[in-house]
């Protein structure tokens, strides 16, 4: 099923499959931005990833000393969510845990997706609450994809742009999308810019951690921008299918990182996980902003 908030700016929908928005379509220009999915690149729009981000090493983790095998990104884009609550500018969706999801993540959770829309801006705020009886440990992140191009010209002629200048690491990723030792500085045009070409994605996703909290898909041949704004996620990446001439790109805010290549990974001593103790409830948002 999927519901539907708008202002006199936007218009936003979203699925309660993967609690996925469906569109972001500006009333203005009458331009639809989020990526509509296709099968020949990918049918995916914009994912929420949950408990994992990316891939486990053999598909498979530990945790409290037992062994688990779990899909990439998680279960949650794959999920019917129920909506929570809806009001003139707001959606809210949930899941918790099943038999099914204890069978492949051994917590109890309540895990929910806000969309808040404020003119121009969509924040997507995500929750996780522990209502089990032990620490709980997760990852999380956002897989939204943008049509490129939005306002006229070719793929080429559009960049993604950092809000500052700034000096974001590269971590490389190995062909079967693990994490590796190996480490780069990105080279940014001016500083802070990426230009758009497809052959940027034949080895997959570009995976950063960085300062810079904010980027904007901008091109010199339109005005309209979109802007996605991430605060507290300290990696980004950027991906389109590769090998191919998709004509979209996703901007990924991550929480944390895919399981690195070598051994299977216990939750407890991974460096960069999620921790919601017993009780608590874990917060973290990114914005999306659509400048005309």
């Amino acid at each position: 099923m999927e519901y539907t908030i708008e202002n006199e700016i936007l218009k936003i929908s979203v699925e309660t499959l993967g609690a996925q928005l469906s569109s972001i379509y500006s009333k203005k220009t009458e331009t639809e931005y989020l990526w509509q999915g296709d099968g020949k690149y990918w049918k995916g729009r914009a994912y929420n990833l949950f408990p994992y981000v990316g891939r486990f090493y053999d598909g498979k983790y530990s945790v409290y000393g037992k062994e688990y095998e779990m899909d990439r990104h998680g279960f949650a884009r794959g999920s019917e969510f129920v909506l929570r609550e809806k009001t003139e500018n707001s959606l809210t969706f949930t899941i918790s845990a099943t038999e099914n999801t204890l069978t492949e993540y051994p917590f109890e959770f309540i895990f929910s997706v806000k969309y808040l829309l404020t003119d121009n801006k969509l924040r997507v705020l995500y929750t996780v609450e522990n209502v089990g009886d032990k620490a709980m440990y997760f990852g999380l992140g956002g897989h939204p994809g943008f049509n490129v191009p939005f306002g006229g010209g070719e793929f080429e002629d559009y960049f993604v742009e950092f809000e500052k200048e700034c000096k974001p690491i590269r971590i490389l990723a190995n062909e079967k999308g693990l994490i590796t030792s190996e480490r780069a500085e990105m080279d940014l045009q001016d500083g802070k810019k990426i230009e758009l070409r497809h052959c940027l994605f034949d080895e997959d996703a570009i995976i950063m951690e960085t300062e810079c909290r904010a980027v904007s898909i901008k091109s010199g041949n339109t005005v309209n921008s979109v802007k996605v704004t991430f605060p507290q996620m300290p990696y980004l990446g950027i991906w389109h299918m590769p090998k191919t001439d998709a004509p979209y790109i996703c901007i990924e805010p991550w929480l944390t990182l895919p399981s690195n290549d070598g051994k299977v990974e216990e939750l407890e001593t991974k460096t960069n996980v999620g921790i919601c103790k017993v009780g608590e409830v874990y917060e973290n948002y990114f914005d999306i902003q659509i400048n005309e």
